[in-house]
């Protein structure tokens, strides 16, 4: 097996990470990357400045994106490889998907200014100049100003799933962001199935849809998958006929537990899944 290593799920300041994606680059130099693909949520922003810094170091730039999708009431993830980020189609969709984030985070603010926290747009756009705003961004917010003690606190009592600020937004379905993908000539690949907590028979139902539509690959390789995990997510993708895909999740000091490349320490995305991809 190919030693050389790569990271294939990574998020910078343009979505919802710390890190820019210039200093993605330099980080993935530091950890011994051959590549890593940027795949920030809802945007293609990232990707060219990450691709020139990428360059200079003499490392891959995968360009990417990862989509929020519905599936009967839980929230799946698609990501997209190898896509052309200058594709009109593409860009029009996530337009439309920012523009309804953008509604929703005005709903947000205005629930949690209710609940006593002095937080707007401006202020956010003040500590995030450049980012596309996030749940991510709110708790960093609330953080820094002092409202709460952790990121886990603004989540688990404010804007997660179901809780008192909360506001869902709308989704595409899994088949729709394949076809965006594919409409983009990327490759799509259902990120990290362990964590949507499907039963066995739950989760072949949505690979049986997925796979109708075109699915491309499965993350087999994930920062919290535990041995059987892996085992059991390799062995749907032999029985479905999915490429193999990886990362680590990386989000900078958001997820500050998981490192680029080596994700909780024993992660490793061999750089051969590439080839099979391409």
């Amino acid at each position: 097996m190919d030693k050389k290593k790569i990271d294939l799920h990574v998020h910078s300041t343009a979505s919802d990470g710390t890190l820019s994606p210039s200093s993605l680059a330099a980080e993935a130099k530091k950890e011994g990357l051959a590549a890593f693909a940027l795949t920030d949520h809802d945007t293609v922003d990232g990707i060219a400045e990450a691709r020139t810094a990428a360059k200079s170091y003499e490392i891959e730039l995968i360009p990417g994106v990862e989509l929020s999708t519905d599936y009967k009431g839980t929230e799946v993830h698609m990501v997209g490889l190898f896509l052309d980020e200058t594709n009109q189609k593409l860009l029009k969709h996530l337009e439309k998907f920012r523009d309804n984030r953008d509604n929703r985070n005005l709903k947000m603010y205005q629930k949690l200014r209710e609940e006593g926290f002095d937080i707007s747009e401006e202020s956010l756009r003040e500590m995030f100049p450049d980012a596309v705003l996030t749940r991510a961004h709110v708790a960093r917010f609330l953080l820094e100003k002092g409202y709460i003690k952790s990121i886990k606190e603004a989540f688990e009592i404010y804007i997660g799933d179901g809780c008192r600020c909360h506001i869902p937004r709308e989704k595409i379905s899994p088949q729709e962001a394949i076809h965006l993908i594919h409409s983009a000539l990327g490759k799509a690949v259902l990120a990290h199935p362990v964590l949507y907590h499907l039963s066995d028979a739950a989760l072949r139902e949505l690979l049986d849809i997925c796979t109708d539509s075109g699915l491309d690959g499965i993350e087999a390789y994930y920062s919290t998958y535990l041995p059987n995990d892996e085992r059991y997510i390799k062995e749907l993708a032999q029985e479905y006929h999915l490429r193999l895909s990886g990362g680590s999740d990386f989000h900078g000091s958001n997820k500050p537990h998981i490192k680029l490349g080596s994700g909780m320490g024993h992660l490793f995305v061999p750089y051969e899944l590439l080839n099979n991809f391409r």
